[in-house]
């Protein structure tokens, strides 16, 4: 069984559809027991990285999430939730504290990105293809994979080793992330096609090597 952590933020029904396509039994839950007893997790989240931390705690779930990556539980973080693996962002004011699982900050997009002479607008938002950097059990094979993303901050890991793909918008952005138990995608699995079940199957799959966190 596979556990979608539900803080009210996140495409939940949509992330639950695509779990289900791909094979997968699912539950969302809100109930710290429930979540203290799953058997992989998943954290959702959209919008902005501090309403996501506020919700987080305000729901007493906050803690309990950490028990478990620290437990070995697999954890999977989609977009916003990706982000909230880290140590920080710095959407907001001052730096908003993270779950710090993952060594690094979240930062905006710099303003003057572009391509070959033409400004590229933030948010991030489309199709980017996939470049694979390090071969990881939860990441699709990256030749022609496809990913769809919404996102004006991006990850800024502190260990290059933890980037697991990226994808070309002006900068090498960090698609995939991963260390131990915990893995995350910038892109929404629910919105990209063969690409993203791919990568909820194999995270159902996966039975990672104990943390070291």
């Amino acid at each position: 069984m596979t556990t979608i952590i539900d803080y009210g933020i996140g495409n939940l029904r949509s992330l639950a559809k695509a779990f289900a396509a791909a094979g997968v039994e699912v539950e969302r839950t809100d109930d710290p027991g429930r979540i203290e007893d799953a058997e992989r997790l998943v954290l959702p989240g959209v919008g902005a990285f501090g309403a996501c931390a506020d919700e987080i705690r305000a729901r007493g779930l906050w803690d309990v999430v950490l028990d478990r990556a620290h437990a070995g539980v697999p954890l999977f973080g989609v977009c916003v939730g990706m982000q909230l693996l880290f140590e920080s962002s710095s959407e907001g004011v001052g730096d908003v504290p993270g779950l710090g699982l993952l060594p690094g900050h979240v930062v905006r997009f710099p303003a003057d990105l572009e391509v070959d002479g033409r400004r590229l607008k933030v948010p991030h938002m489309g199709w980017n293809e996939l470049v694979g950097r390090d071969a990881h059990a939860v990441l699709p094979p990256t030749d022609n994979a496809w990913a769809y993303f919404v996102h004006s901050y991006h990850a800024a890991p502190a260990d290059a080793a933890t980037v697991l793909a990226t994808v070309d918008y002006g900068i090498d952005v960090p698609a995939v992330v991963g260390r131990d138990n915990v893995v995350g995608a910038q892109f929404h699995p629910e919105k990209s096609g063969r690409v993203g079940l791919e990568m909820l199957r194999r995270f159902a799959a996966w039975s990672p090597s104990p943390v070291s966190v």
